[in-house]
């Protein structure tokens, strides 16, 4: 008998991995609200392939797919648009608040962080992957997403170190 996955089967699916998706694609864009377009953008495209639900390293390759895919094609709107972005009196920046000062201080040394290795370190704390789960993802080597993470974390706890 073939095994037949349902809609409920797919909003678990979605329910249960939406918040690390989306935390993984906040990576890529600006806005919580952009990385939940491409979540779920990057959802449908999934389920239309009709892959596995249980392929979670296929399911974060497609979320960074279609979030390089939404650089692009935004990339390419800011050149179409860069004059008039020029006449526009003042730019608009979102405001984030952290709850706490460590809080700040984390965010800000993980903003400091190479893109590669704060990928691996959002995919590996945030998300709970394996580094096999991560190299597919990112296509890289598990040993090269192992030593991006190691760097990613000397490289933290250097950063958030009090100095003595």
């Amino acid at each position: 008998m073939e095994n037949v996955v349902t809609h409920e089967d797919w909003k678990v699916c979605f329910s249960e991995l939406a918040p690390g998706l989306v935390l993984f694609a906040r990576q890529f864009v600006r806005t919580s609200a952009d990385a939940e377009d491409i979540v779920q953008d990057a959802f449908v495209r999934f389920w239309r392939r009709q892959h596995s639900i249980e392929n979670r390293a296929l399911l974060y390759a497609t979320v960074r797919s279609t979030a390089l895919d939404r650089l692009r094609s935004d990339q390419r709107r800011a050149g179409r648009e860069g004059s008039a972005a020029l006449d526009r009196a003042e730019h608009i920046e979102p405001q984030f608040t952290a709850i706490d000062e460590g809080q700040q201080l984390l965010a800000a040394a993980l903003e400091r962080l190479p893109n590669e290795q704060r990928e691996v370190v959002v995919l590996k704390i945030w998300s709970e992957l394996t580094f096999a789960e991560i190299a597919s993802i990112l296509e890289i080597s598990q040993n090269t997403a192992a030593s991006r993470y190691r760097y990613a974390l000397g490289a933290l706890k250097k950063t958030l170190q009090p100095h003595e």
